[in-house]
């Protein structure tokens, strides 16, 4: 859609809001369109077009016709958008739903609902003026979800379009082609569960994200109806949590302290481990969970049963040897990785602007820059967006009938606004990454309690209509901390800016070490938490897993001065430092989600839907393990060296098995 067309459709839908009687075809061809071809046919369907993505926008073109007179008759026909009927209603929040509502906003920590989500809460920011809400302390989760083909499903869910993918079955171990109606989208037990209609066993199914082998295809040309009533945390209620097993795994001698500390004893079982190994038996209930684990310790430990647990670590390992050894793609970087992993369009730029002109009228006077950091675009992003706009308004109309925005000394003012006072009403989209985000902050008791959960969740049902009654195809994992003791610690400790002594198991280095740190800001992917904090051991800002902190207790000595967090909301994951090691990596399609998790600095896409990224990573030890753990996801390019390293590591593993 070029530029031209962005006008043309702004326009537009100027003309159609601002008319009150409707406008004929032929004015809207003159004035509108300035179309004097005299090709009724082409212009018929260009104008058919128009409506239909104006009706993707949320404006539905209404038809009126005299009495007595056909619709089939572009003379009598006239055409209008009623100016309240695809408006957002007012939803006035107080500052305690406010927080709440940013809490939801955030949860989503990348992917496509993350977009929705921060352009629905743009959208709520427009009718109203801002509304500067704190995070507490302690409670920023987040929601991670699964990879390429969760992005890929949520659009076919919401397009209601039919998907194909390769699945392995958990109860062959054979991987088979899958046609499904997605119906909904849930987290349970620590995995995300597709639930829809099998077209081939016809009936309906769960699927397992991590087991879908293959990239997810759209059948766009084909289109399905969900049942009515679907709600995908009502069925996933239903499944029964796998069963406890045990494992016999044959552990090198002094080594991966965290499985040592999950064994319930020697492994029982006839034949012995090979000289300088022990065998453990480990409890699980997910063998394919347990097998990345395993995957990614290489020769320092042997799965041995039971048969599909052998069978989903050699799986991994041999995937990710091929892989490995595949001849290197060509590739040029560029000069900065993308935020965005879909490329913009002209229909985001239209779609924006709709946003922009009620929140600048809502929000008038701030900086440009604060304008273009509030929507995720550059200054001259949104430049463009506002010389598009001032050219816009009612056809043929004087001066004063434009859209007038101004920007001077860099505060952006609108004193004409032609009637786009109220933003669009929620999307699907929107809608579902809003009140799916609020139904799973439900489960943190500090952000449930005191009302403005379950209000904030009542006022926006309301405000979303038919689109939020689809948020049930939606449902977030569990996000309370397992270890409640140890998140009340460390949320007093940030509190009070009290110091930390911790007692904590690294994996990556198979060593715990006690330390004292200085907590900043707590915060979670999925029902994984932890928190920031200056480690004096170390001397640097470091991210801690509290499931891996073994004693905590407050020190008695204040927090450093000058100490505070990164800047950024939520907290990064991983912090660059000047002494880390870059290194190339290439990912498949299904696994170029880790550019994002581990923060690409540059990237290139390949022809196969691939990625080859550039990170950086404080140690470089544990990357032949990261490797291994993908399972053909990932490999290193560069540095050679640890390239050759994973490689090794990996046939050393596949040697451990017999090849």
């Amino acid at each position: 859609m070029p530029v031209s067309r962005t006008e043309r459709l702004l326009n537009l839908l100027i003309a159609l809001l601002n008319t009150r009687y409707g406008l004929r075809r032929s004015e809207l061809r003159e004035k509108v369109y300035h179309d004097s071809s005299g090709n009724d046919v082409a212009f018929g369907r260009m104008f058919e077009r128009d409506k239909n993505d104006l009706r993707q926008f949320g404006f539905e073109v209404e038809t009126l016709t005299d009495m007595g007179w056909s619709e089939d008759d572009p003379a009598t026909t006239r055409y209008r958008i009623g100016k309240e009927s695809n408006r957002l209603p007012d939803v006035q929040l107080g500052p305690d739903e406010w927080t709440v509502l940013l809490l939801a906003s955030q949860l989503w920590e990348r992917a496509a609902l993350g977009n929705a989500a921060q352009s629905a809460l743009r959208k709520l920011q427009a009718s109203a003026h801002l509304t500067d809400a704190a995070l507490p302390a302690g409670v920023q989760p987040r929601i991670k979800p699964a990879g390429q083909a969760f992005d890929d499903l949520v659009a076919a869910m919401h397009s209601r379009h039919p998907v194909t993918f390769m699945y392995l079955a958990g109860s062959t171990g054979n991987e088979e082609l899958r046609t499904v109606e997605p119906w909904g989208l849930g987290s349970r037990f620590g995995q995300w569960y597709l639930v829809g209609h099998d077209r081939v066993r016809e009936a309906p199914r769960h699927f397992r994200l991590s087991r879908i082998t293959s990239a997810v295809t759209t059948l766009d040309k084909e289109l399905y109806t969900p049942p009515a009533g679907f709600n995908v945390r009502r069925e996933l209620d239903r499944l029964p949590e796998l069963p406890l097993r045990t494992a016999v795994v044959d552990v090198r001698e002094g080594r991966l302290l965290a499985l040592r500390r999950r064994s319930s004893g020697e492994g029982s079982m006839a034949g012995r481990p090979a000289a300088g190994y022990e065998r453990l038996s480990v409890q699980y209930r997910d063998p394919e969970a347990l097998a990345e684990e395993l995957a990614s310790y290489g020769p320092d430990a042997l799965a041995v049963e039971p048969p599909e647990l052998v069978s989903a670590v050699l799986r991994r390992l041999r995937a990710a040897a091929v892989f490995s050894s595949e001849p290197e793609p060509a590739y040029t970087l560029g000069a900065a990785r993308a935020a965005a992993v879909r490329k913009r369009t002209s229909e985001d730029q239209l779609k924006r602007m709709l946003q922009l002109v009620p929140f600048l009228v809502h929000n008038q006077g701030l900086h440009i820059q604060d304008v273009a950091d509030r929507f995720g675009i550059t200054r001259k992003e949104l430049e463009d967006d506002l010389q598009i706009l001032i050219c816009s308004g009612l056809p043929e109309g004087y001066p004063d009938d434009l859209l007038d925005i101004h920007w001077d000394d860099d505060h952006v003012y609108i004193t004409q606004d032609l009637d786009l006072t109220k933003p669009v009403r929620f999307t699907v989209e929107e809608a579902c990454a809003l009140l799916a985000g609020l139904e799973t902050l439900n489960g943190l008791p500090e952000v449930a309690e005191g009302g403005a959960l379950e209000s904030v969740t009542m006022k926006l049902l309301a405000a979303a209509g038919e689109e939020g009654l689809r948020a049930a195809s939606l449902a977030g994992p569990e996000v309370a901390p397992a270890d409640a003791a140890t998140h009340a610690t460390v949320r007093q400790a940030i509190e009070s800016r009290s110091q930390l002594h911790l007692r904590y198991l690294s994996p990556q280095r198979d060593t715990i070490t006690e330390r004292n740190v200085d907590p900043l800001r707590l915060f979670s992917l999925d029902d994984t938490w932890y928190f920031e904090a200056y480690c004096h051991l170390v001397r640097g800002f470091r991210n801690f897993r509290l499931d891996r902190v073994q004693a905590v207790r407050l020190s008695g000595a204040p927090v450093s001065d000058g100490i505070t967090p990164a800047e950024g909301v939520p907290a990064r994951l991983f912090t660059a430092n000047d002494d880390d090691t870059t290194v190339t990596v290439q990912l498949t399609r299904q696994g170029r989600g880790l550019a994002d998790d581990y923060y690409a600095e540059r990237s290139a896409e390949l022809p196969d839907g691939g990625l080859v990224a550039e990170i950086r990573f404080g140690n470089t030890d544990w990357l032949p393990m990261f490797v291994a753990q993908h399972g053909g996801s990932a490999r290193i390019l560069a540095p050679v060296e640890l390239a050759e390293a994973s490689r090794s590591w990996l046939a050393a593993a596949l040697a451990r098995y017999g090849g």
